[in-house]
């Protein structure tokens, strides 16, 4: 099974109500949650939405894709609070 996957940053930021997160260089692609999780997780939804958008409309992604296979690994740093 091979997918598509696009690489990007989010930066997080303290808010009144939470969290901020936010992916650099694409309009639209924020979001808050009550948790530092929270706040990622319904970013990165979002930006799933605009990208499936611009896809839909063969506009260009902004990102590198890169292909993943069942062998593939990616690693990535998250905060966990304890």
């Amino acid at each position: 099974m091979k997918d598509n996957t696009i690489l990007v940053s989010v930066e997080v930021e303290k808010s009144e109500d939470g969290y901020l997160a936010k992916v650099p260089g694409i309009q639209g692609a924020f979001a808050e949650g009550d948790t530092i999780e929270e706040a990622i997780f319904n970013c990165i939804d979002v930006a799933k939405m605009i990208f499936e958008y611009r896809k839909s409309r063969n506009e260009n992604l902004g990102f590198n894709e890169i292909s993943l296979t069942k062998n593939s690994r990616l690693a990535f740093s998250m905060p966990v609070g304890i």
